[in-house]
């Protein structure tokens, strides 16, 4: 009999603990959804040059380069989910797919009509900033594709891990989801401080 309490006892306490893991998180077991795991954050090493073209940009262009307030990761609700893939998309459209001429090297540029990678990813960041979002959530990262070409995106830290922004994409990833391998990304801080990655 006591045999039988104590298994009854064990197996109810552990149906407890299922039900409280299941109900934790934003969809909980209350909806019928399953908790969706933290995509997990990018992890910085150490401090490194920013890309000279990026320091050219800051020269040219210091408000987009200011260390501003704010929060330096952004609740992803249903309105700033939205607000993202609205933005990426918009972007990913209204800007013509053109590498920078050989003559000139790299020229980092915003809101532009045609543009390469980092020009994506700098209007990215300059239409959420013009939104309300806070700069120290929106970094520029330098990365490279699985054809080793270099590659910038922009990165933005949400309470459910860092999301990647790519102009080769209208989809919306974690960073750990991409096929992208990371070099560097800007200090949330500080813009012209960049660290490896």
């Amino acid at each position: 009999m006591f045999k039988h309490a104590l298994v009854t006892a064990v197996t109810l306490a552990s149906l407890f603990v299922v039900q409280a893991a299941e109900a934790a998180g934003p969809g909980g077991i209350a909806r019928g959804l399953k908790t969706t795991p933290a995509f997990g954050y990018i992890s910085e090493k150490h401090r490194t040059s920013a890309p000279f073209a990026h320091v050219m940009f800051c020269a040219q262009n210091p408000n987009e380069c200011a260390a501003r307030g704010g929060a330096s990761e952004v609740s992803l609700n249903a309105f700033a989910s939205k607000q993202l893939r609205s933005v990426n998309a918009s972007v990913n459209r209204s800007i013509r797919p053109v590498n920078d001429r050989s003559d000139q090297g790299d020229v980092w540029q915003v809101n532009v009509k045609s543009g390469d990678c980092e020009d994506f990813a700098l209007t990215k960041r300059d239409h959420l900033i013009a939104m309300g979002w806070s700069s120290k959530a929106l970094r520029i990262a330098v990365t490279r594709t699985p054809d080793g070409e270099g590659h910038a995106v922009l990165v933005v830290k949400t309470d459910r891990g860092d999301l990647v922004l790519d102009n080769r994409s209208n989809a919306i990833k974690a960073w750990n989801d991409t096929d992208l391998r990371w070099l560097m990304i800007q200090s949330g801080d500080n813009p012209r401080v960049w660290y490896e990655l």
